[in-house]
């Protein structure tokens, strides 16, 4: 089974790297290396053009000024001297040869001749030629007086200090070339290995954001892009966390909304268990009361104590109704209010004389301490607030106890401050796990507390509704075993909000 090499992104950079600074190399000593070469040969054209030129002129001159003969008999005579002197003159090995293209003289006699028929033939054609062997290189050039052609000049030429010189750039080309290649790799690794750490880097963070461990700090801090990206995945890392921490805390509210709603759904089965109960003793008491009237119809004292049960008993039904209707009310059309200034010694005085006799009744004795002032609040709901109150602590009292209603002001945040109405009871109290529940609708302490004081969980829940539509709030200061304290606080002056009439 064939392994699969794997290239990282380091690798795969480095050989990037070394094949981008290689190419660069090669092109620029091959580009200087032809510049080189492209020099030499232009030089050497010169150096042989000016040459040839000189040569020419030499030869021109030896040629007329002296007696007139033929240039095959000129070139006989003169041929060997002449190149002795233009070898001199030009530093190099000079050979001429006759207008026949014969061998006519030369400034080396030891120097080997070399075979060079074909290209005085393009010198009888007034051409110049270039003949290379080695490093020896052949230049030769026709040589004219006006239109009359005198033969052929040689220039022998070495090419060895040319050779030795591109060899030597070459040379230095390829160490230099290494050195630079491998100093340039040396150097671009770890550049590029500083980059793929930091990118490793944002990777682990990436990776450990993904399994739930968010970022305290930016893990890379740079003021480029990379920079950029490590904040902006350290911003990722924060929002994830602020937002898994909002889903975590919706999924909690969420889950207790549920809990409250079965709660809700259970004390609402619990709620109709009792008003049906509730509703079926007092019918149940009238019907049979109304069976007793038909059957002694006679009886004075019969007559009386069963019209005192039936009106006891309509009365309880008419409280049950009432109470159910006002809340139903409230849930479903926002039970309008119709606030005002009210004063609240008279209402106050007005709540207690009402329920003075249902005290007495049940032994209980009813005391107010009251101070003058206003609220701003609706009339008929703020006696529904307090006689609901005060019926509780009469109704949940003991015999020979004592309810004592009073108000004051304390300063708020507005310019009045809220009215509080304090209604305290020296009765059975509310045990403590159900001191953060007493106000939620249908909600009653016990079953056979409530069947026994005609509760219904559904008064201090009116209360709570009433309270909060009027801008203020009701609560339970303390309760034990010796009594209950109750306040209800309600704004002084008009508060400026949306809702109707307040």
């Amino acid at each position: 089974m064939k392994r699969k090499i794997h290239i990282g992104l380091k690798g795969k950079l480095a050989m990037l790297l070394a094949l981008l600074l290689a190419s660069v190399l090669i092109v620029l000593s091959t580009m200087v290396l032809a510049g080189i070469r492209e020099d030499q040969r232009n030089r050497l054209e010169q150096l042989f053009a000016h040459e040839s030129a000189n040569a020419n002129l030499r030869v021109r001159q030896e040629f007329l000024t002296g007696t007139r003969i033929t240039p095959d008999l000129f070139m006989q005579r003169s041929a060997q001297r002449l190149a002795v002197d233009l070898g001199a003159q030009s530093g190099m090995a000079v050979t001429l040869y006759k207008p026949d293209d014969s061998f006519a003289g030369t400034s080396l006699p030891i120097q080997p001749r070399t075979d060079v028929k074909d290209a005085l033939e393009y010198t009888a054609k007034g051409q110049s030629v270039y003949i290379t062997e080695g490093v020896q290189l052949l230049y030769l050039a026709p040589l004219y007086n006006a239109d009359e052609r005198l033969g052929t000049v040689q220039f022998h030429a070495s090419l060895a200090d040319q050779y030795a010189f591109y060899s030597r750039i070459q040379n230095l080309f390829l160490v230099t070339g290494a050195a630079v290649l491998v100093a340039g790799f040396l150097i671009g690794y770890l550049y590029v290995w500083r980059q793929v750490n930091v990118i490793a880097k944002l990777n682990q963070a990436a990776n450990q954001i993904g399994s739930g461990k968010y970022l305290l700090d930016p893990l890379v801090q740079r003021k480029d892009e990379l920079g950029e990206l490590a904040q902006g995945i350290y911003e990722m890392s924060g929002s994830i966390a602020s937002s898994l921490s909002q889903l975590t805390e919706e999924k909690l509210k969420l889950l207790d909304a549920i809990v409250r709603l079965q709660e809700l759904e259970q004390q609402q089965k619990q709620f109709i268990g009792n008003i049906s109960h509730e509703l079926k003793t007092p019918l149940t008491s009238i019907l049979a009361y109304a069976d007793l009237l038909e059957m002694y119809r006679d009886d004075p004292s019969l007559l009386e104590e069963a019209r005192m049960q039936i009106g006891k008993e309509a009365e309880r039904l008419y409280g049950l109704v009432e109470k159910a209707l006002q809340l139903s009310s409230m849930d479903i059309y926002e039970f309008e209010t119709k606030a005002k200034v009210v004063e609240v010694s008279p209402l106050l005085q007005e709540a207690v004389n009402r329920l003075q006799i249902k005290a007495e009744r049940h032994g209980v004795t009813m005391e107010a301490h009251l101070s003058e002032g206003t609220v701003w609040a609706d009339p008929e709901n703020m006696m529904h607030m307090v006689l609901n109150v005060l019926d509780n602590a009469v109704k949940y009292n003991k015999p020979g106890g004592t309810v004592t209603l009073s108000n004051h002001l304390v300063e708020g945040s507005n310019s009045e401050g809220y009215m509080v109405i304090e209604v305290v009871d020296t009765g059975i109290g509310i045990p403590m796990d159900a001191h953060s529940r007493i106000f939620d609708p249908f909600y009653t302490v016990s079953g056979d507390r409530s069947r026994a004081y005609g509760g219904t969980g559904l008064g201090l829940s009116l209360v709570r509704s009433l309270a909060e539509k009027q801008h203020g709030l009701v609560r339970l200061v303390s309760s034990g075993p010796n009594g209950s304290r109750f306040e209800i606080m309600l704004p002084m002056v008009h508060l400026n909000t949306e809702t109707d009439g307040l």
